[in-house]
């Protein structure tokens, strides 16, 4: 029996169209089918290249600033919607696994973003999605907290593969939980600016896109897809150019479980091709398995809650609910004599056996219903 399983991988590096869902949509469509015609296993795009990365949060802040806000909040996706269903149906005709960044809008308040890693698979359907656990610095101002309901491995045909946003890589324990889960092939979504030369000291912000990706391919022992997405000033909308500060050129590469790059760094609007082998995943994680045989779990161990992080729970009494049952924050028959503390029992272990029967994001196909965002 051979383990000498070979796959391609990409790296899509293009501009998206910044505020422009629709626009975006069908740009990435056509890259998918580039990709899948160029023999590509799975292809990957940049930090919420869908419909593009926040650049209005790092300028001074003024009212043309939630101007910006609230055009990215109204051109933000919702999964699954008809745009997710768009790009499913470009994975399934291309024939390959998509993983893209897209600026997910939060589907009850419709009043939050969310920085999200899309996986849809060759079978035209939603594998999951990871939210990114905490922006940095100012995309605070713009993307909420994600959760670690999608911080999972997917296993493919060719591989397990994962994904983390930008400086999730330099938290280090979102990606231990990946290796942990066995991650064969990383995403590592950036918005796509590697400077030749750090800024002067003390100034600590700086992507570090390069060495944060080397980083986790060799920690984890799986190849990495350091994808990042493109936007010049001109290509920014005119009514928001001076807000544009930070230009962003991509320099996307791809690294081998040793830490290597084999391909890249690209430059300009392409599509970045590197081939890879299984034997050579196997090769990585038989030296140094940080998930498995290189741990000492006697000693450290990861916790990771995957519960959903519902800010409201309904915790009414077989299902009474009226809305003069609103006390302590729960739906209480009024005639019930329990404590305080048996109420506050109650609403935790619904909360969690509601989580229990709820199936896992990557193992459900999502399409969106016929109307909607």
């Amino acid at each position: 029996m051979t383990i000498d399983t070979h796959f391609r991988l990409a790296a899509i590096q293009a501009a998206a169209v910044p505020f422009d869902r629709e626009a975006s949509v069908e740009k990435a469509c056509r890259l998918i089918r580039e990709a899948g015609a160029m023999g590509a296993t799975i292809a990957a795009f940049g930090e919420t290249w869908l419909p593009g990365y926040p650049f209005f949060c790092h300028a001074p802040t003024g009212p043309l600033t939630f101007r910006a806000m609230a055009e990215y909040l109204d051109s933000a996706v919702e999964i699954p919607s008809p745009a997710t269903d768009r790009l499913c149906d470009a994975a399934e005709s291309a024939g390959i696994d998509v993983v893209i960044g897209v600026a997910e809008r939060d589907a009850v308040t419709k009043g939050t973003v969310y920085c999200t890693l899309l996986f849809i698979g060759r079978e035209g359907r939603i594998l999951g999605r990871h939210r990114k656990l905490k922006p940095t610095f100012n995309e605070r101002s713009v993307w909420a907290d994600g959760d670690a309901i999608g911080l999972r491995v997917h296993q493919r045909p060719y591989g397990r593969i994962s994904g983390l946003n930008c400086w999730e890589h330099n938290t280090m324990l979102p990606g231990y939980a990946l290796a942990a889960q066995g991650t064969q092939i990383h995403v590592a979504a950036w918005p796509g600016r590697e400077p030749a030369v750090a800024p002067p000291s003390p100034t600590p912000l700086w992507p570090r896109q390069l060495l944060l990706s080397r980083a986790f391919a060799s920690h984890a022992g799986c190849y990495v897809i350091a994808v990042g997405g493109m936007r010049s000033h001109e290509a920014t909308p005119e009514r928001y150019r001076e807000l544009s500060t930070i230009e962003y050129t991509g320099d996307s590469v791809i690294i081998d479980p040793r830490g290597e790059i084999i391909a890249g760094p690209a430059h300009g609007e392409t599509i970045l091709i590197a081939d890879g082998s299984r034997e050579i995943v196997l090769a990585a994680k038989a030296l140094c398995d940080i998930g498995g045989h290189y741990s000492r779990p006697d000693l450290l161990r990861l916790l990771v809650d995957r519960d959903p992080q519902d800010r409201v729970i309904d915790c009414g009494l077989a299902g009474r609910v009226r809305p003069d049952m609103w006390e302590w924050g729960c739906s209480i028959d009024p005639l019930d004599a329990r404590s305080r503390n048996d109420i506050g029992r109650d609403q935790r272990v619904r909360a969690k056996s509601t989580a229990a029967v709820l199936p896992p994001l990557s193992t459900t196909a999502m399409r969106s219903p016929a109307s909607g965002l």
